[in-house]
């Protein structure tokens, strides 16, 4: 596909993207290239640097008609590799930011993709409304990148992914065909649902330019604990408890190692200690109610009665925004805090919640058996099922001898969450990491299905085509 990106081909792409449209200026291009954590690291000939959705027609467009591969980006927040171009064209919605509407009454808001998250949040906010899409990068992910990847987060317990969060979207597709589809609708059984191939397709079916939002009541009765506790099968009795005695209103339930917090205290400035103790695992619960005063008196009741019965050691409940703040810090920097400490075995699985004590079990046992100097970290949504878990390189050596296990150790890891009836990506998607892995997961019916759709939709295999099968 490189040799389809002719002087002629790349001078027509220049003048449709217009001035300030487009860069090849290698400083300009560099960030863009590398993913966050350094793991990959691309080229690409031109950025492309779209305003509109017509915009983004014409230029693939011509890249549709030229035969040129094309690789969308988001805030490059990836974690497993599909944003960052081998050769591709990079076609960078960062300039589409408009807020194009927010109505209360529908509790719909319409956002272009290069809006980030916390923008979308802070937009709902301003007209009285929340929306509840939360994650540790979301002050640089952007809506497009998050409808692409079927982003979870914290709140998925509560409110689902994004897949759930999606009411409409506006896409331009393969063949420069602008896919209008930004309906506000909560019914609409008239036919497939096209806009779901394009939630989670990791920009292989089109390019995201808009997404039409659910939004929802701010909920302003809000209660943060922090538990130490002493296994993963205690959390999830005390998730148990936490639904019940809050009738349902747990926002986040997320379980932590002490590695974790050991890391997080160690690496990142301004950190502490979220107990006074040391605890093998440790919770992070979040409730919020519209009614005054329900939070606070769900979580005191969940505390004060699993105290008393010994199924937790010990609890801090948050005095204050600031305090909930420092606590959420803990769990929002876990891998932020992972990456001073060298190579990571890096694994986004999801278990049925029944099942993930027995997952972190199993995989603790298979991993320290095939890699005793690795030193695992998990953490992530109990509430949903969905697990980091991670193996980091021995503290103080080189750490070339763990990558070169990471392949294998990452096969043991995987086919762990998959006997359990598990997923080898919960909400970071495939990429350039998992494609080829996935296909060990996958049925043939269900590869079969995927590669037919892709073909009808792109034929010429332009979008993204290192990424899904």
């Amino acid at each position: 596909m490189l040799d389809a990106l002719s002087p002629d081909v790349l001078a027509r792409l220049k003048a449709a993207a217009g001035d300030g449209g487009w860069s090849d200026d290698p400083a300009r291009l560099a960030p863009k290239l590398e993913e966050w954590r350094g793991r990959w690291r691309g080229e690409s000939p031109l950025l492309l640097l779209p305003r509109s959705v017509e915009d983004v027609a014409r230029l693939v467009s011509l890249c549709a008609e030229a035969g040129v591969a094309i690789t969308p980006q988001g805030g490059n927040t990836g974690l497993v590799g599909g944003q960052i171009p081998e050769g591709e064209v990079l076609l960078s919605l960062e300039r589409m930011r408009k807020v194009r509407e927010v109505s209360p009454l529908d509790d719909v808001m319409v956002v272009e993709a290069g809006v980030t998250l916390v923008e979308a949040q802070e937009a709902a906010a301003e007209a009285g409304r929340f929306f509840p899409l939360s994650l540790a990068s979301e002050g640089t992910a952007t809506v497009g990148g998050l409808v692409s990847t079927n982003a979870g987060g914290t709140a998925v317990l509560r409110y689902g992914v994004m897949r759930d969060l999606v009411l409409g979207i506006e896409a331009v597709l393969p063949n420069g065909e602008i896919f209008r589809g930004l309906k506000r609708l909560r019914k609409d059984n008239t036919g497939y649902d096209l806009k779901q191939l394009l939630i989670g397709a990791e920009g292989t079916l089109g390019v995201v330019t808009a997404a039409a939002l659910k939004l929802f009541p701010v909920l302003r009765d809000r209660a943060v604990a922090f538990v130490g506790l002493a296994s993963p099968e205690a959390a999830l009795n005390l998730l148990v408890q936490a639904k019940g005695e809050s009738g349902g209103a747990v926002e986040a339930f997320e379980l932590i190692a002490r590695r974790g917090i050991d890391l997080v205290v160690k690496n990142i400035p301004g950190t502490r200690e979220p107990l006074d103790g040391v605890h093998p695992w440790y919770v992070l619960i979040e409730i919020a109610s519209s009614e005054p005063g329900h939070a606070t008196v769900a979580m005191e009741r969940l505390l004060a009665g699993a105290l008393e019965s010994g199924l937790i050691a010990d609890a801090a409940l948050a005095q204050n925004e600031a305090q909930a703040a420092a606590m959420w810090a803990t769990r929002e920097n876990q891998s932020a805090s992972q990456k001073a400490e060298g190579t990571t075995w890096k694994h986004d699985i999801a278990v049925p919640v029944s099942l993930v004590p027995r997952f972190i079990a199993e995989a603790t046992a298979a991993v320290q058996a095939f890699a005793p100097e690795g030193r695992v970290v998990a953490f992530g949504h109990l509430g949903d099922g969905n697990i980091h878990y991670d193996v980091l390189q021995p503290a103080g050596t080189d750490g070339r001898a763990h990558s070169a296990k990471r392949d294998e150790g990452s096969k043991i890891v995987h086919d762990i969450a998959a006997s359990l009836g598990g997923s080898i990506s919960a909400e970071h998607g495939l990429g350039i990491m998992k494609t080829a892995e996935a296909l060990r997961y996958k049925t043939a019916a269900e590869v079969q299905t995927m590669q037919a759709i892709r073909a009808a939709l792109d034929p010429k295999r332009i979008m993204n085509p290192r990424v899904l099968f």
